[in-house]
């Protein structure tokens, strides 16, 4: 079943569509991190300004190494001490989608912490992104029955695991300049 959704999401993802899927946190709506089109449609779908950015999941260090400039030391402290999913913004990502990237020139990055993102995301061999399951401006769904149907309908394809999961934080998010400089966003 596991690996039949993986497949599923990763045939998807290839053609450029959107999934619906559990994350480390709360569901989210995913897409290829380095298709500006892609990024389009969830922009779309969200009916969100593209002047807001969204958040990325790799799978682990060496792939966030791939898509930075330069990950700051203090990130793999934060990342391995942290005891719930951490985001953290990064400058001067690279090789993503154009359309990710925030004015300022950094990213929001989070090092996958569960079993399923990880497995869809080293199989993928690129970054995914991830944005909650709702239209702009709504709350947060804490479960899959609360996502609504212009979501559902809106995706390309919904990952059939952790229905009855319940979730209701999104992750911490910290940003971290290449100059030393720490700031929380969201605790």
């Amino acid at each position: 079943m596991f690996k039949k959704e993986i497949d599923n999401a990763i045939t998807i993802l290839n053609e450029g569509g959107l999934i619906l899927y559990p994350t480390d946190t709360v569901w989210g709506i995913g897409c290829d991190a380095t298709n500006r089109d892609a990024v389009e449609k969830i922009f779309k779908l969200k009916r969100r300004s593209d002047k807001k950015t969204m958040i990325c999941l790799v799978a682990n260090q060496f792939m966030l190494e791939q898509y930075v400039e330069k990950v700051p030391e203090p990130a793999y402290d934060i990342i391995d001490l942290s005891e719930r999913p951490v985001t953290i913004i990064y400058d001067n990502p690279k090789d993503v989608a154009a359309n990710l990237i925030a004015e300022d020139n950094t990213l929001a990055i989070r090092v996958a912490s569960d079993q399923f993102c990880q497995q869809l995301i080293r199989k993928f061999k690129k970054p995914i992104v991830s944005t909650s399951a709702n239209i702009a401006g709504e709350p947060t769904p804490g479960n899959f029955s609360e996502i609504s149907e212009l979501i559902l309908k809106g995706v390309d394809y919904v990952v059939n695991l952790e229905r009855k999961k319940t979730n209701t934080s999104p992750s911490s998010i910290i940003k971290l300049g290449n100059d030393g400089t720490v700031k929380i966003i969201r605790k």
